[in-house]
C-alpha cells in the first residue's frame, strides 16, 4: 500500500505547488446574468480571454483577471443585434453609424441592402483591425425583378435589377464572389426569377432574406427563405380569394404605364395593403403562419406603428437627437411628430406578430434604420418596447435582439448566449430587462469583441 499512495501524494503535492494558469483578459464580477437560452442566473463571475467568455463560474470562486468589473446589482446580457439597418442609406449617417451603434449596445448588425460599390468599403473599414465598430453581416444590393424600387433615381440607390432568371444566376454569382453574408429577394421579382434567386443562393450556402413579392403569396415564399422584413405583403395572402389577387397583381406589374419602380410598388400596396387587412380571414391566415413556422419574421415595428407612438414624443428625443451628426440632429431633432392618418396598419402589425408569436413563428428585431427616423442603437430599443407591446415576454422581446439573429447565420452556438465558449459581445445593464424591456436603454457597460467600454468610453464614441 505505501508503494502505491506515494507517487500520488507526490502527485498531489506537485499539483499544490503548480502554478495558476494565466489571468483572464476581464471579469465581470457578482452580476446577474440573462440570455434567452438560461434565462436570469444570479450571482456569476464571466471572465473573458482573446475575445471570447471562458468562464461562467460562482462569484465566490477567486479571480484572476487583468481587469476586473464589479457587477453587483447589474445585469450581463448578450450584446444585442440590430437585424435590419442600411449603413449608407443616408450618408449623413454612415460614419457614425458605429459608434452610435455600440454608445447604445449594439454589437452586431445586419445590412439589409446597399449598392455594393458603396457599402463593401464601409463593411470592410468596420471589419478593419482594432476598428471599434459592431460585427457587421451584409448582403450587398437587393435584388429586385426588371423594375427596381431603389434605383437612385426616384429612390436611393439600393437595389439591381434582375429582369429574367439568367441574370438572377449572374447576379447571386457575382454577390457570392464579392463575399455577402446573405442575399435578399426584393419585392419586384417574378415568380421564375424568385425561384432562380433562391436556388441560387441555397446552392452557394448562402441564407437568404427578403420581401413576399408582390407576384406571389407568402405561403410559398415563407419556406423558401430564412427570414422575411416589415411583414410587408403577407396581409395579401391571409384572405379568402388571395389567388385572384395574386393574378391581378402580376398583370398589374408588366407595367404598361412604364412607372417608375417605386411608384409602382406603391400603387400596388395602396390598391391592396388596407383592403387585404379588412378582409382578413383568420383560417387562411393561420395557414400563412403555418407556412413560416422556419421562417423568422422582422416586423420592424417601430416604423409600420410609427405613428402610434413617434420618437419626437419621447422625453429623451432631444438628447437622442444631440448624439447625431450635426446636420442629421438639426433635423430630426426639429420634428414636433408625425400625423397620424390612419391606425389600421399599425395596428394590424402589432396584432399580427402577436398572432405570430403564439403560432411559434420565430420573431427577430430589426429597426430599418436610419430610415423613418430612426436613431442608430437607439432606435432597437423602441423595437424591443413594440414586441412587447405586441404580446412577446421580455424573455422572447430579447431572444428577438440575440439569439435569433445568431440562428440566422448558424451562429447559435457561439453568439446569443452567455455561456463559456462563446464570442465575447456582452452589455452590461443597470436594471433587469426582464422586469421591463426598457431597462434594455440603461446601458452601463458594453463588451465588443472580448474589449470593455465602460460609460466615459461609450459617451466619446458619439459627438
Amino acid at each position: 500500500m505505501p508503494r502505491r499512495t506515494a507517487p500520488l501524494l507526490v502527485l498531489l503535492a506537485f499539483v499544490g505547488c503548480a502554478p495558476a494558469g494565466p489571468a483572464a483578459d476581464l471579469a465581470i464580477t457578482n452580476v446577474t446574468v440573462v440570455d434567452a437560452v438560461d434565462g436570469a442566473r444570479g450571482a456569476l463571475t464571466v471572465l473573458v480571454t482573446d475575445g471570447r467568455i471562458t468562464s461562467v463560474q460562482p462569484a465566490s470562486d477567486p479571480v484572476d483577471a487583468a481587469e476586473v468589473v464589479d457587477g453587483s446589482g447589474r445585469y450581463l446580457i448578450p450584446g444585442l443585434w440590430d437585424f435590419h439597418v442600411h449603413l449608407t442609406y443616408d450618408d449623413r449617417f454612415t460614419e457614425a453609424m458605429p459608434g452610435l451603434f455600440l454608445h447604445h449596445g449594439v454589437t452586431s448588425v445586419r445590412d439589409t441592402g446597399g449598392d455594393l460599390d458603396l457599402v463593401l468599403p464601409v463593411v470592410e473599414q468596420m471589419r478593419a483591425e482594432g476598428v471599434l465598430a459592431p460585427r457587421v453581416f451584409f448582403a450587398g444590393p437587393l435584388l429586385d425583378g426588371r423594375d427596381v424600387v431603389y434605383d437612385g433615381e426616384s429612390l436611393p440607390l439600393l437595389g439591381i435589377a434582375n429582369p429574367d432568371v439568367e441574370t438572377a444566376r449572374a447576379n447571386v454569382a457575382r454577390l457570392a464572389e464579392a463575399g455577402v453574408d446573405f442575399v435578399k429577394i426584393y419585392e419586384m421579382v417574378t415568380p421564375e426569377v424568385f425561384d432562380a434567386l433562391a436556388s441560387e443562393a441555397a446552392a452557394r450556402g448562402l441564407p437568404m432574406d427578403g420581401h413576399v413579392p408582390l407576384s406571389m403569396r407568402a405561403r410559398d415564399v415563407g419556406p423558401r427563405v430564412q427570414s422575411l422584413e416589415h411583414l410587408r405583403n403577407i396581409e395579401m395572402d391571409c384572405i379568402a380569394d388571395a389567388e385572384a389577387d395574386v393574378l391581378a397583381r402580376r398583370a398589374a406589374l408588366e407595367n404598361p404605364e412604364g412607372m417608375s419602380g417605386g411608384a409602382l410598388r406603391s400603387s400596388l400596396h395602396r390598391a391592396y395593403r388596407l383592403p387585404s387587412v379588412a378582409a382578413y380571414d383568420e383560417a387562411e391566415c393561420d395557414l400563412v403562419l403555418e407556412a413560416m413556422h422556419g421562417t423568422i419574421q422582422v416586423p420592424t415595428l417601430r416604423l409600420n406603428a410609427l405613428a402610434l407612438r413617434p420618437p419626437s414624443a419621447r422625453a429623451d428625443w432631444g438628447a437622442a437627437t444631440s448624439k447625431l451628426p450635426q446636420d442629421a440632429a438639426e433635423d430630426w431633432g426639429a420634428r414636433s411628430g408625425e400625423a397620424v392618418e390612419s391606425a389600421i396598419y399599425p395596428d394590424w402589425s402589432l396584432f399580427l406578430i402577436g398572432r405570430m408569436h403564439e403560432a411559434g413563428v420565430p420573431i427577430g428585431a430589426g429597426t430599418d434604420t436610419p430610415i423613418g427616423y430612426a436613431i442608430p442603437g437607439y432606435s432597437l430599443h423602441s423595437e424591443l418596447e413594440y414586441l412587447v407591446m405586441a404580446g412577446l415576454p421580455p424573455l422572447e422581446a430579447l431572444r428577438a435582439a440575440t439569439l435569433r439573429p445568431a440562428e440566422f447565420f448558424g451562429l447559435e452556438n457561439e453568439m446569443g448566449a452567455v455561456r463559456e465558449g462563446y464570442l465575447a459581445d456582452l452589455v452590461l445593464l443597470d436594471a433587469n430587462p426582464l422586469d421591463d424591456i426598457s431597462a434594455t436603454r440603461g446601458v452601463r457597460a458594453v463588451v465588443t469583441q472580448g474589449r470593455l467600454l465602460d460609460r466615459a468610453a461609450l459617451d466619446a464614441l458619439v459627438r
